[in-house]
């Protein structure tokens, strides 16, 4: 990319970026009660988006060849203990991934 298509490129993101996190504030003001349908989807979008992500890595894991989803399963259960005994999302994922690739790197 030319020098003017690489600043273009960074002011869209930039604004796109600004504008996402703005725009949440234009909309719903301090002044007026946050309709339900949003507090509904801040309480369920959480959930939904971790399981989708669960979906996501597990994909393409298969059972009956290589490491038999060996490495997949212990992340999982490193999660799911990070959460039990955290409670904080960012720990949870970050441990799970940091766990499983040293195991795909120095184990599997």
């Amino acid at each position: 990319m030319t020098l003017p298509q690489q600043i273009i490129t960074i002011a869209l993101c930039a604004l796109g970026t600004m504008t996402t996190r703005f725009l949440p504030f234009l909309l719903f003001s301090s002044r007026k009660p946050t309709p339900e349908y949003i507090q509904y989807l801040g309480k369920a979008l959480p959930a939904a988006i971790f399981g989708m992500l669960v979906v996501y890595c597990l994909r393409n894991v298969s059972i009956l060849s290589g490491s038999h989803g060996l490495p997949e399963l212990a992340a999982i259960l490193v999660v799911t203990g990070l959460h039990l005994w955290k409670r904080q999302m960012l720990w949870s994922i970050a441990g799970g991934t940091v766990f499983y690739m040293l195991l795909v790197q120095f184990i599997f």
